[in-house]
């Protein structure tokens, strides 16, 4: 299903049934798309999401928004899972100890200050 939307994507990863979008040349993006937004291909299949990443870059955010009052400090990274990059909350380890190269894998996770679901990057 190449239209499904964040959430339907988010069950699926919460339930270690993970995917991306791969086209035909084999680049990776996440739903919703319609086609590939490196090449333009309209022939998308799923492809299970790799197990683990590791964190490309971070910051750890020590005054949040009002979304994540009660989450701070946290750290939010972008972390690449082979074909593609997923952009998350950091959980399982103290903001301080997050660096680039930090193994993570995804999970759904809830938000601790609205109560609603978001991507967990889980420090392995």
């Amino acid at each position: 299903m190449t239209d499904a939307g964040y959430d339907e994507w988010l069950d699926a990863v919460g339930e270690n049934e993970g995917y991306y979008l791969e086209c035909p040349e084999g680049h990776g993006a996440l739903p919703p798309r319609r086609v590939c937004p490196e090449c333009a291909a309209a022939d998308l299949d799923r492809a299970a999401l790799p197990e683990s990443g590791t964190v490309e870059t971070f910051t750890v955010c020590h005054v949040a928004g009002p979304s994540f009052a009660d989450e701070e400090p946290y750290v939010t990274a972008i972390a690449e899972f082979g074909p593609v990059r997923l952009t998350g909350v950091v959980r399982g380890t103290d903001p301080e100890d997050v660096t680039v190269d930090t193994p993570v894998e995804a999970d759904k996770g809830t938000n601790e200050t609205t109560g609603e679901g978001l991507l967990v990057l889980r420090v392995r």
